[in-house]
Order: C-alpha cells, then sequence, then structure tokens
C-alpha cells in the first residue's frame, strides 16, 4: 500500500505572478512511498494545488477542478530529487480556466537525468452557491502564450470527445477483470480537493495493479480524470479500480469514484479516470507484465475502449515548452 503520509508544503517560498504559480520541493522520505519513490498520488496533489493557486488568483474567488489531462513520467522520482512545479494560465472559457503545469523533476548530485512533464487542468469559477460564474478573460501576449493559448483552445474538442467515449461506457457485474475497491468514510480533517479524490484514484489503481503484477507498480501515465461532483462532509468514498487492458508492460486501469449521502443513501458519480501503471525491476525499467484476456462480452467491450482512447491520444498535441519557443 502506497504511503499517505503529508508533504509540508511548500518546501520552498512559492512564485507567483498575475498568471503563474511556482513551487519547488526537495523530496523527503516521507514524501515516498514503499517502492521508494514519489507515488502517483502524491505527485497529484501537488500539482493540483499548485494549479489550484493559480486559478483562484485569476478568478479571484472559488474554484473546482472540472478534469485533468494526460500526465507521463519518463522515470520515478526519489527522495532527493527536487521538483518544480510551475503553473500557468493558457486559457479562458466562460466560466473555465485552463491552467498548465509543468513539472521538472531533476537530482542535485546527477545521479539521475532531469525530465520534463506536463499535466493540464480545467476548473471552473464558483460563487458561494456553487453555481458557476464568468470569469475574466485572459489575452496572451507572448509567443510562448499565443502557441499554448491555441493548443488549449483545440485540446477542447479532443477533451469532450475522450470524455464522451469514456461516458458512454457501462460496468456492470457481466465484467471478470481483475479489480479492487477502496472505501473512505469523509471526516472534518479531510481536505477535500481534487487533489485529494485524484490520491485515492491511484491509490485505487495502484492495488489494482500490483494484484495482477504480482509486485509493487508505479503510475507512469494518467490518462485523465473528469470531476462530475463535489464531495460532502460525512460522504462515504468508494473508489473501484477495474483493470480493462494490459500492454506488454503495462496495466490499464479504469477507477471511478463514487460518494454515498449517508442521510438518504443516494449515491453519486463523483470522478472517474483512467491511470496506466507499470511494474519496475531492480534497473528502474518496466518489466513484463502478464497479460490480461477479456473473459467476457464487457470485457472484450472495454478493452477495445482502451485501446480507442490510446488511438485518441496520439492526435492530442503537446503545449510547447519553453525551448521550443
Amino acid at each position: 500500500m502506497q504511503s499517505t503520509q503529508q508533504t509540508t508544503w511548500p518546501a520552498y517560498p512559492p512564485a507567483v505572478r498575475g498568471h503563474e504559480t511556482m513551487h519547488r520541493i526537495r523530496v523527503q522520505p516521507t514524501d515516498v512511498g514503499i517502492a521508494g519513490f514519489v507515488d502517483g498520488g502524491t505527485l497529484l496533489e501537488w500539482i493540483e494545488r499548485v494549479a489550484h493557486a493559480t486559478a483562484t488568483q485569476w478568478c479571484g474567488g472559488q474554484c473546482v477542478a472540472a478534469s485533468v489531462g494526460n500526465l507521463h513520467l519518463d522515470r520515478p522520482i526519489s527522495v532527493g530529487e527536487v521538483v518544480e512545479l510551475q503553473a500557468c494560465l493558457v486559457y479562458t472559457g466562460r466560466s473555465s480556466i485552463h491552467i498548465l503545469v509543468t513539472i521538472h523533476s531533476s537530482d542535485a548530485g546527477r545521479a539521475k537525468v532531469g525530465q520534463t512533464a506536463q499535466c493540464p487542468i480545467v476548473f471552473v469559477a464558483l460563487d458561494s452557491a456553487g453555481n458557476t460564474v464568468e470569469v475574466r478573460s485572459w489575452t496572451p501576449v507572448t509567443m510562448l502564450e499565443l502557441q499554448r493559448h491555441r493548443q488549449a483552445r483545440v485540446r477542447i474538442r479532443m477533451r469532450k470527445r475522450i470524455e464522451c467515449a469514456m461516458a458512454a461506457q457501462s460496468y456492470t457485474s457481466d465484467g471478470t477483470a481483475p479489480c479492487s475497491t477502496l472505501q473512505v468514510r469523509t471526516e472534518r480533517t479531510h481536505a477535500l480537493s481534487g487533489g485529494r479524490v485524484m490520491r485515492w484514484i491511484d491509490e485505487a489503481a495502484y492495488r489494482c495493479g500490483a494484484r495482477w503484477a504480482g509486485a509493487d507498480v508505479i503510475t507512469s501515465y494518467l490518462a485523465g480524470i473528469r470531476f462530475h461532483r463535489p464531495i460532502a462532509i460525512g460522504d462515504v468514498i468508494e473508489v473501484s479500480a477495474r483493470i480493462i487492458h494490459t500492454g506488454p508492460r503495462s496495466i490499464h486501469v479504469s477507477v471511478h469514484v463514487t460518494a454515498t449521502d449517508t442521510s438518504d443513501g443516494q449515491s453519486h458519480l463523483v470522478a472517474h479516470g483512467l491511470v496506466v501503471v507499470v511494474s519496475l525491476d531492480e534497473r528502474g525499467q518496466a518489466r513484463p507484465i502478464p497479460a490480461w484476456e477479456p473473459g467476457s462480452a464487457e470485457d472484450h467491450r472495454l478493452d477495445l475502449h482502451a485501446r480507442e482512447l490510446i488511438e485518441l491520444r496520439q492526435f492530442i498535441e503537446p503545449f510547447t515548452t519553453v525551448r521550443q519557443s
């Protein structure tokens, strides 16, 4: 099971501009899981927090995460590395705030080559009653901002296409794939943020993937998370993870988060995401994974769905980096 200890936030003071926020964290032993690396849930909480800071700065009020885009890591992050997270505003809609988080991790001792990853997050501005409100429009100025502004607009169509493909799928007891369920009762001490929900999604994917692999796994790729509604204090949370596809060295896990109101027993879908996990060998390379074979019509349908998502992701243009601009 992954570590759930919290990082003192931030390890370095954040740098803030009107539409940017940056945090720097030196990874401590309390930040890593039993495999010795920063687990996906911890990294996702860091990402959501810095992105949320930028979004709230811009809208000047309350906002919540609506969707989280793709995130791919070339290698795991270890103790002692410095992780820089820069959240930049790249687009605004009527009530939406689109943030791009760039994650750079490096080893001060240069034992590991630095890596840079990107994770786009869309927030929606709300009033005190939870209704969406308009946000002031952001106008790009620099060439880099103009390029990212265009890329964010293009991504809107592809994101909706992927979200529709995911929403069209059904998950029933007819499925025979390996699965895992995590239950959480929310307390007043829980910070019910998008980052916390993403941590639960990562932990459920970890449990499901580790059981199939027969070894520890780490998150290699986040294929997207869609948030549907907020969680209320006292709700009972169920996080259900199911394998829908395996590659030669990867396990694709679909995760649903539902919340049950204890007062009336009504259950609602909170979030849905797809996580790809891998198991590493002693050299830090992804090891072969036992192939999972669909055993029912639903299994075959979801396996095809996973393959479709893999194909769709090939058409997503990466955001321009500083060096590319």
